[in-house]
């Protein structure tokens, strides 16, 4: 089993990221739940975050499993109610990247940094690093 260190060191290495967090997906509160995070004082373990309130995030990243992909400031204020805390820690750019396993929602990676940091390559290796995370989710269960 690959731990969520392991992962985060990962996506530090080949990705980049300033704040990195992994979200276990909570269907029956449809809530995402924190398990993993760089920034255990702003963003602690064991914090959930509503996804209703981000408008198309939800449909996107947990059912129809696709990656969003925030490349500027604007796109995070957009989707993100904690924007301003997001911008304190200098970041400006995020991708959410779902984990999914046998057809199932797990959960999803938030790696984020500057703004302009990203590009759809930077998308692209984020996706291929979240399967990495699919055993520490599903032990988590």
């Amino acid at each position: 089993m690959t731990d969520l260190s392991t992962v985060e060191e990962k996506v530090r290495a080949e990705v980049g990221a300033r704040l990195f967090t992994v979200l276990a997906w909570v269907p029956e509160r449809r809530t995402m739940r924190r398990v993993h995070t760089s920034h255990p004082e702003e963003y602690p373990v064991g914090g959930e975050k509503s996804v209703e309130i981000t408008g198309g995030w939800l449909e996107r990243c947990i059912v129809r499993q696709e990656p969003f992909f925030g490349p500027d400031l604007a796109s995070v204020r957009e989707v993100f109610a904690d924007h301003e805390l997001i911008d304190s820690l200098g970041c400006g750019a995020v991708i959410n990247v779902p984990v999914v396993d046998g057809g199932e929602t797990l959960g999803a990676l938030a790696i984020l940094d500057a703004e302009g940091a990203y590009d759809e390559a930077s998308v692209e290796a984020a996706v291929k690093l979240a399967p990495l995370a699919v055993s520490a989710l599903r032990e988590l269960r």
